[in-house]
């Protein structure tokens, strides 16, 4: 109970950190990704946000813990959003477990490749993509009593060609306000990316843009910057997250007709920083259905958790005027 209080006394202290501090240069969500995929994932995650290192959870319905992370964000307070799966382990809807386009003759999903690949064949059903988001919405709601406040997409399916018009759809029908889009400032000149990285960041990016107009015509909202591609896994350090918030705040909210006024605030930039902390898979324990992946086993998670946590980074942000928040603080 003591451990509980005191982690949601820390949450409380930073939300209302612009009470008592100037106004923050940025509102900043540290997206802690794949809440659900195990045990350990789930513990990593938790204890990254009782020490301030994350403010926001996105949820796999779908993976193997996702009953126990709902629980511990209920426990701990922790903001939650929901984490589409549509290209890893098994659906949720009942219907679409036995046959259908969205899955192979194993009856899982095909993999972030290979659902890029059956979609670009017009395998895919987009009726029956809008039934699996459906109900994996619903599942959130079963878990958690409440509809998500922001929804992306696992592996970035939720920009790619006709799915962002079903996914937006059913954000729109749903009144579920926030969603992510991948387009990161410097990503295309990072030397640290290898060059198949490259390719598929390039790729991500363009669905991105492409997906903008989509998302706008149905009301759909995104913080102004999104970070994270060029940090992930030992990428991730003190300095390249100095970096990447340098040219987020270089890139500013879009400018507006009265953003130049005399006397005027400049305008608090709003941005995201998609993260994947935790404490390694172990093998056989974990997933979507499938097993653990090596992105999960790999010790990358726990170095994600260590920089997280590193009070250098927290110091930071304090001195760059960097506020955390969730989507709902936006």
């Amino acid at each position: 109970m003591q451990r509980l209080f005191t982690a949601e006394v820390m949450f409380r202290k930073t939300v209302r950190r612009s009470a008592i501090m100037p106004q923050p240069r940025m509102m900043l969500v540290v997206t802690g990704d794949d809440f659900g995929y195990c045990p350990r994932r789930n513990q990593g995650i938790v204890d990254c946000f009782k020490s301030g290192g994350i403010s926001n959870v996105s949820l796999l319905v779908n993976g193997c813990a996702a009953k126990e992370a709902a629980d511990l964000a209920q426990r701990h307070n922790i903001p939650m959003g929901l984490h589409a799966n549509l290209s890893e382990g098994v659906p949720v809807c009942p219907s679409l477990q036995q046959a259908s386009t969205l899955t192979n003759q194993r009856g899982f999903f095909h993999g972030k490749t290979g659902f890029r690949q059956a979609l670009e064949g017009g395998q895919l059903s987009m009726k029956q993509v809008e039934l699996e988001l459906r109900a994996q919405v619903q599942l959130f709601r079963d878990l958690t009593g409440h509809l998500p406040h922001h929804m992306d997409g696992h592996q970035h399916v939720h920009v790619l060609p006709e799915v962002r018009e079903v996914f937006a759809l059913v954000l729109s029908d749903l009144q579920i306000p926030f969603t992510r889009v991948p387009l990161e400032p410097g990503l295309q000149g990072c030397p640290a990316l290898p060059a198949h990285l490259q390719r598929f960041y390039a790729q991500v990016e363009k669905d991105a843009r492409d997906s903008i107009p989509v998302f706008t015509r149905y009301g759909i909202r995104w913080p102004h910057v999104y970070l994270g591609l060029t940090t992930m896994g030992q990428n991730m350090s003190v300095p390249n997250l100095q970096r990447a918030l340098s040219q987020a705040l270089a890139a500013g909210p879009p400018s507006s007709p009265s953003s130049g006024s005399a006397g005027s605030h400049q305008p608090v930039v709003t941005a995201e920083l998609m993260v994947h902390p935790g404490y390694p898979s172990l093998p056989q324990e974990g997933g979507c259905g499938e097993g653990p992946d090596e992105f999960s086993q790999s010790a990358d998670r726990q170095h994600e958790l260590g920089v997280l946590r590193d009070p250098a980074l927290l110091a930071l942000y304090r001195r760059e005027g960097v506020q955390l928040c969730a989507f709902r603080h936006l």
